[in-house]
């Protein structure tokens, strides 16, 4: 590597952890909500979002929004509208489980990604990422399964439609050959607004603390961390972003354990460490293969 590109790496690097780090804040905000419904939660935090990326988006294009959404093009479209389906499913499995089952369940989602291109877009998958996958996907149901016994199938079910969202959030921009994230988490953020008003939310009942709370998911955390993970994830392989992405996963339980005691059961943390395990091994031998292509 020359020296720029270290640093542009470094930085990457960098980047992406604050992601991740700042994405977690998500984890212990929904518990703070106080008396406000779920869909109320899912329509202010998904639309102080789209306010707050709209605005940067018309920024950045200065002043151009249109054109920036039909340069996105179509593929943009479809990443956004699945990811802001993914973005209520997320909200409600936070709500009906705990935070490390929602989140463990969802690191699964690279796996499923490289699943849904094979099919779609004939990618070749490698034979040791099947076995990474079906590795995973054996701790997702380890830990869907601890839900049947723990009132929390809904909530499980809903992180495993999330991470089936994320999934084909990430094969729909690959199919366009989509740069630009942008256009298509703003479409997500406006999606997701109108699923929860359809679905009956009343954001101007809540009370200023709840607003407060989910204006700082939605404008802050969702939108900082996606700022933060677009910027990183230009300078840092993909085997390499998939690993440094689960800073989220490990900060989120962690603080919600910190601020509001929220343990999680022994089947989750046992399949929670199988699913981080592969998606870990993945990101490790993905790297290993690469230096191994650079020689």
């Amino acid at each position: 590597m020359t020296a720029t590109r270290d640093s542009h790496y470094a930085r990457g690097v960098v980047f992406m952890l604050l992601a991740g780090t700042v994405a977690a804040i998500n984890s212990p905000l929904f518990r703070e909500v106080q008396e406000a419904g779920q869909w109320d939660v899912i329509a202010t935090r998904n639309g102080s979002m789209f306010v707050t990326l709209l605005a940067l988006l018309a920024w950045r294009s200065r002043g151009h929004v249109v054109g920036a959404f039909r340069a996105a093009g179509r593929p943009a479209l479809a990443a956004g509208l699945i990811l802001g389906l993914g973005n209520t499913t997320f909200a409600l499995s936070v709500i009906h489980t705990t935070v490390a089952n929602s989140l463990f369940i969802l690191s699964a989602s690279p796996f499923v990604a490289a699943g849904f291109a094979w099919l779609l877009l004939r990618e070749r998958v490698p034979i040791t990422t099947v076995w990474f996958m079906v590795a995973a996907l054996l701790g997702v149901g380890i830990m869907v399964y601890e839900g049947l016994g723990a009132g929390r199938l809904f909530g499980n079910l809903m992180a495993v439609l999330t991470m089936l969202c994320h999934a084909g959030f990430v094969v729909s921009l690959r199919a366009g050959k989509a740069a630009d994230m942008l256009p298509a988490v703003v479409i997500a953020g406006f999606t997701g607004t109108v699923i929860a008003m359809a679905a009956g939310a009343a954001p101007w009942t809540m009370t200023g603390y709840d607003i407060a709370v989910c204006l700082a998911m939605g404008a802050f955390a969702m939108s900082v961390g996606f700022v933060f993970f677009t910027m990183g994830s230009r300078h840092v392989p993909a085997a390499q972003v998939a690993l440094l992405s689960l800073t989220e996963v490990v900060f989120g339980p962690i603080m919600v354990l910190v601020t509001h005691h929220e343990v999680p059961s022994a089947l989750t943390l046992a399949g929670g460490a199988v699913v981080l395990t592969a998606v870990i091994a993945q990101a490790l031998w993905g790297m290993r293969a690469g230096a191994q292509r650079t020689v």
